[in-house]
């Protein structure tokens, strides 16, 4: 065989067949809150459905959840205290800055 076409020939590895994020049992609820934050990132973002290996019906199901949760304040919106300090830091010493106007 050429070495050219031994490149387009699939390679047999073996490979571990990922276990669902989601089992048979579990209840996707606002309420299930070690449930729902295994979908949310750092930042407090819904991971997508690529990333959490979800069907279809289990994301808009997680989505739903999740925004539910956030509504009944069961969840922030946004997860980013370090980012908000650093801002709130900036803002003291803008309004500290400020100039009067001479006439």
């Amino acid at each position: 065989m050429d070495k050219s076409k031994r490149s387009f020939l699939k390679s047999k590895r073996s490979f571990r067949r990922r276990l669902p994020p989601i089992e048979s049992g579990d209840r996707i609820d606002y309420r299930n809150m070690s449930l729902i934050s295994r979908f949310i990132s750092e930042q407090g973002k819904i991971l997508s459905r690529r990333v959490n290996r979800l069907t279809l019906k289990q994301q808009r199901l997680i989505t739903i959840a999740i925004k539910q949760a956030r509504i009944l304040s069961l969840l922030p919106f946004l997860n980013n205290e370090k980012q908000f300090e650093r801002t709130e830091s900036t803002a003291r010493t803008r309004t500290t800055g400020l100039r009067t106007r001479k006439k």
